[in-house]
């Protein structure tokens, strides 16, 4: 009997973590202020209505960024941060990651700059992993993203998912309805949530 040839593409957020990084990295940026709370709560809602497929991710992406009066040199803080916040079976199987190295790969609609140096340590290499960049200004801080990188856009992942052109059986590890669509779509074999 022939093996069928598997690529495994996992989604980041509450995926190979346990969080959404976004609002981690709101819990940092916004810390000693009145409204931090409020902020937070208004990201966390933006990041639902998203994940929910209630509106555009692109729209959700720009709402989140303005909110978060976040800096690049903030990004090392929230990598330290995730890497404790890695998913239990994520990190249990990380024998699954070396094995299976050359056909695991990352499309998430959050971003290379802190997605990158966490699934490094999976064997995962920068050339497999597919998300947004941040764009910042002189002083550093972050201003917004690439609006051209296709997982920017509604429906990306399904659109990068193809671009790939990934032979064999695509299974799809994901949490949100982003995902789910890749299955949807006919352009994975299998969703797991």
């Amino acid at each position: 009997m022939v093996e069928v040839s598997r690529k495994y593409v996992f989604d980041f957020d509450s995926t190979l973590t346990r969080v959404e990084a976004l609002d981690v990295l709101a819990e940092m940026t916004l810390e000693g202020r009145s409204n931090k709370e409020e902020v937070i709560q208004e990201i966390q809602k933006i990041t639902n209505l998203g994940i929910d497929g209630d509106i555009s991710f692109t729209e959700s992406l720009e709402r989140r960024i303005k909110l978060l009066h976040a800096k690049k040199e903030d990004l090392d803080g929230l990598v330290e941060n995730l890497r404790n916040k890695i998913s239990k079976s994520i990190a249990a199987n990380k024998e699954f990651f070396e094995k299976y190295a050359d056909d695991i790969y990352v499309i998430s609609c959050g971003f290379k700059e802190f997605i990158d140096p966490i699934v490094k340590e999976y064997n995962i290499p920068s050339e497999r992993v597919y998300a947004n960049t941040f764009k910042f200004d002189e002083e550093g801080n972050i201003i917004g993203f690439d609006e051209k990188n296709v997982l920017s856009q509604h429906n990306g992942k399904i659109d990068c998912l193809k671009q790939m052109n990934l032979d064999g059986e695509v299974q799809v590890i994901g949490d949100g309805y982003s995902d789910y669509v890749m299955r949807e779509a006919g352009i994975a074999d299998k969703f797991f949530a």
